[in-house]
């Protein structure tokens, strides 16, 4: 994908730069909830975007330059633009009521089935599904085989959203590759030589220490990316020791940049970004750049923060790269929530004026008093992703280059541990979330209850909070859950969390039912946070064939037409803002258009499926296909990786892994899905009952030691389904599954 010289990617991502509206300003949505303060969205200028679309659809790399000027607007930049979202009315579900024989003798199929023990007959009858078995090691592999065995599919969530992660982290690892690898390199450079300058001119001065650190700063930036990067003596001790650190990747030490604790674990490299060399060097630098954070009560790491902004300000084309490299990982990942350069460039205008030079700033004390005062009142980040100890405040105001980013679900988790929701009766701390916070916030009251049940509610105040998001995020918010790819695959998720009762098919009719849309949403929410990793901040606590005559095999769809609407429009957006910023290329934009065209067709056929219609012949085949289409997306995202053009699912299987957040004291939370589950589903087709089997996620949460944060890889090998480098396998590890997820779930011995 968008194998391009190194003049085309400089285009392409200058041309990024020239087409946005300057920095497009972040919006808080107070609105939404007090304690959600920060949930971000940005709007976009379109009139401005489409006049400046025009004169840049012929620039060349040596005509187009940044703005500086938009940098000191004090607006972030942004790639998507913000509409109010028009969903078309729901229908009325009203599916025919139906039960199920006790002995399944009323399911016209059941002959298909070679093997239903009583437990898995019992909950077939009860709840109209069970959840049982190894659905291969990729979501489209049981739908082939449905095919080829002449069996009804039952065309999951689960499913689609699994196809939609594989295509996001496609786009996303190939745009890192191409494009923002080689941006933050020069960057970096350009960057590091502005600091030395800077440094060369302060040395003597009150800003010389200021200086020096930006220098150091800026030079681990440029060596974890390039180990041909020079090292100045004045900061090589410095540069070793925190490059030593970062490499280890052990824990919390203290960094010889800011003086303050530092989690260097969060430098081991993960999720795709594990094995290759460019990205495993990109996700350090981005890591690096994203959480070193220069506390604004210091004045020493203020002054280094004014530099850096004077740095970037000075230079157009160090802003150019700058603002692309923000605005593309923006639009998959949204936006930081922590100060930074479009924060302190308007104040540095304001206090020092427009010309003031870098050896200007030597003897205005009187001045840096000003600007510092001014910086101690600009807006708090609402997630604290450093150690802090216990009983200070839970975020600290300061400046990060490139900060990582705002998301709801962090919001919400931060305010549910300590120390917003201090000690339980017998004294302990919460001191890491559950996944199962989110869709309780987000009004699940069964995600509410589990959480109760296993103690939740014992924390002070866990419930007080919780009632305040939930009272919060019910209010709808465009703004807010369009404001990047990211809130919009979470939005996506959202209409899972709503109960089904009369007028939908028996099996959605039950508690079981709401507790496997849970995992489905889950699992999805994990690969979204496994995707996303480096840019999203987390929290941290303080401190076939054979019959003679063939059968009716007709399948069913997961009615949700609210998740298949949202997932359309998901990819649209994904194709449009890449295309509007010639990111995307032919293949990739067809591929997306075909992701909106099966979930447009899902939502068709749901719709049918919830008015007891019956579907036309080619919707049944659509149905029957449906394994062949998703084959092709899982392909498609991994062939590039492959040393030929056969490739075994095996090989790449759908299980991952990702940290969530972080208990100081040395355990991270982690989120993981093993490969997917088999479901088996009484449905109704053509006023037939069926028996229909898909495939689900297969949800994990734990903790697991902070300097030991599981690769992918890893994970896989503990889970018996990857060979270690010898070539042996590990003795399958039995993680236990959350209990809730057990009571629609039989377990074969």
């Amino acid at each position: 994908m968008m194998k391009k010289t190194k003049r085309k990617q400089i285009i392409a991502l200058t041309l990024a730069v020239s087409l946005l509206s300057g920095c497009t300003a972040q919006k808080q949505t107070n609105e939404a909830i007090d304690t959600v303060q920060t949930m971000q969205s940005e709007e976009a200028e379109t009139s401005v975007q489409t006049e400046q679309s025009e004169q840049a659809s012929s620039a060349d790399v040596t005509e187009v330059s940044a703005d500086t000027e938009r940098l000191y607007s004090g607006e972030r930049p942004l790639l998507v633009q913000i509409v109010e979202r028009s969903e078309t009315e729901s229908v009325v579900p009203c599916v025919e009521a139906y039960t199920v024989e006790p002995d399944l003798s009323n399911v016209d199929n059941l002959w298909q089935y070679y093997y239903l023990s009583d437990e898995m007959t019992q909950k077939l009858s009860q709840n109209g599904f069970v959840v049982a078995g190894n659905a291969g090691s990729e979501f489209f592999e049981i739908y082939e085989e449905n095919r080829y065995m002449m069996l009804p599919s039952f065309v999951t969530v689960d499913s689609l959203m699994h196809t939609y992660h594989l295509y996001f982290s496609y786009l996303l690892k190939n745009l890192e590759q191409d494009f923002l690898s080689n941006a933050l390199t020069q960057l970096s450079t350009r960057m590091l030589d502005n600091s030395i300058a800077q440094y060369g001119q302060l040395k003597g001065s009150e800003w010389e220490s200021a200086a020096k650190r930006n220098v150091a700063f800026f030079t681990i930036g440029a060596k974890l990316l390039d180990d041909t990067a020079a090292v100045s003596e004045d900061v090589k001790e410095i540069v070793e020791t925190e490059l030593e650190r970062i490499n280890n990747a052990k824990g919390i030490d203290f960094s010889e940049i800011t003086g303050d604790e530092e989690d260097y674990s969060q430098y081991i490299p993960r999720g795709y970004y594990e094995g290759d060399e460019k990205l495993e060097r990109y996700f350090k630098a981005m890591m690096w750049y994203g959480r070193i954070h220069f506390a604004q009560e210091e004045a020493e790491l203020d002054r280094s923060a004014l530099l850096i902004t004077k740095a970037l300000a000075d230079d157009g084309e160090a802003y150019a790269l700058w603002e692309s490299i923000y605005a593309v990982t923006s639009f998959f990942a949204g936006a930081s929530d922590d100060l930074g350069v479009c924060e302190y460039a308007p104040l540095l205008r304001e206090v020092y004026g427009e010309d003031i030079t870098v050896n200007g700033l030597i003897g205005t004390e009187k001045a840096f008093e000003q600007f510092h005062a001014m910086t101690a009142s600009l807006p708090a980040p609402q997630i604290n992703s450093i150690p802090i100890n216990d009983g200070e405040d839970n975020v600290i105001p300061g400046f990060r280059f490139m900060g990582q980013r705002f998301s709801i679900d962090a919001a919400v988790m931060q305010k549910l541990i300590y120390s917003n929701v201090e000690e339980n009766s017998e004294g302990a701390k919460r001191m890491l979330p559950d996944v199962l916070d989110v869709p309780a916030a987000l009004g699940s009251d069964t995600a509410l209850r589990i959480l109760e049940e296993n103690g939740a509610a014992d924390y002070a105040g866990y419930s007080e909070n919780m009632e305040l998001l939930r009272k919060g995020l019910a209010e709808e918010n465009d703004t807010l859950w369009s404001a990047s790819l990211y809130a919009s695959w979470l939005n996506t998720l959202r209409p899972l969390l709503t109960v089904k009762g009369e007028g939908y098919p028996m099996f959605m009719q039950n508690e079981e039912w709401v507790k496997k849309d849970l995992e489905c949403f889950a699992g999805s929410f994990t690969e979204l946070k496994h995707d996303t990793i480096l840019y999203s901040k987390q929290v941290m606590a303080e401190m076939g064939g054979g019959y003679d005559e063939e059968p009716d095999y007709r399948g069913y769809v997961q009615p949700e037409p609210l998740v298949y609407e949202r997932f359309s429009s998901l990819a649209g957006q994904t194709a449009q803002g890449l295309k509007k910023y010639g990111m995307l290329d032919s293949a990739d934009e067809e591929n997306l258009t075909r992701l909106s065209e099966i979930s447009d067709r899902l939502l068709t056929i749901s719709n049918k499926e919830l008015q007891d219609e019956t579907l036309t012949d080619e919707e049944y085949e659509f149905i029957e296909n449906y394994g062949g289409n998703l084959e092709h997306f899982w392909y498609e995202a991994v062939k590039g990786d492959g040393e030929s053009s056969y490739i075994d699912s095996a090989e790449y299987p759908a299980a991952l892994v990702v940290d969530i957040a972080t208990d100081p004291n040395g355990t991270v939370l982690e989120a993981a899905t093993g490969n997917p589950s088999l479901i088996y589903v009484v449905v109704k087709v053509d006023g037939t009952l069926k028996l229909a089997r898909g495939s689900v996620y297969s949800f994990y949460q734990f903790p697991w030691p902070m300097d030991d944060r599981l690769t992918d890889t890893r994970w896989r090998q503990m889970m018996g389904l990857e060979a270690k480098e010898d070539g042996s396998y590990e003795m399958f590890q039995s993680f236990p599954k959350p209990e809730w997820t057990e009571s629609y779930r039989y377990n074969y011995e």
